[in-house]
């Protein structure tokens, strides 16, 4: 029997960056099932009725990620295991251009990333963070085909 698809809710946390919550939820949406098939077996995904994606400021996002990995820097995506993704909106908004996407496709990047990390996957080495971006970087492309 194959894992259901988790229902993917969207919170925003945050008011400082515009984002496009409806573009974000489509392609997150979409991209939702290749993740699942990417999932390794027993990784938290497969198990999850439901992820939650939030929005935060850099303020919140550098609270969390010191709290919980004691760096405290602002990041674009942490991830939970019992389903919780969290996304530092300002970071988001400025890496974007250096990837040439809009805040909100790069906010749907991180959405992708956060439930490739709940399904097992990681980038802790420079080889595994290579194959995880390759993995991400073709999720997001099918994903955007599905809602156009």
């Amino acid at each position: 029997m194959n894992p259901a698809i988790p229902r993917i809710e969207l919170l925003n946390r945050q008011r400082g960056i515009p984002l496009d919550f409806d573009l974000i939820r489509s392609v997150t949406r979409a991209a939702a099932g290749a993740c699942l098939e990417a999932a390794k077996p027993g990784s938290p995904l497969t198990g999850l009725a439901a992820v939650e994606i939030s929005f935060l400021s850099d303020a919140a996002i550098t609270r969390v990620h010191g709290r919980f990995f004691g760096d405290p820097t602002p990041t674009d995506v942490i991830t939970f295991p019992y389903g919780e993704i969290l996304i530092g909106a300002g970071t988001v908004a400025a890496h974007a251009p250096r990837f040439f996407h809009s805040a909100s496709m790069e906010a749907s990047l991180c959405a992708i990333h956060g439930l490739l990390h709940l399904g097992g996957h990681d980038d802790l080495t420079k080889q595994d963070a290579a194959a995880m971006a390759r993995l991400q970087e073709r999720l997001l492309k099918a994903a955007l085909k599905m809602v156009a």
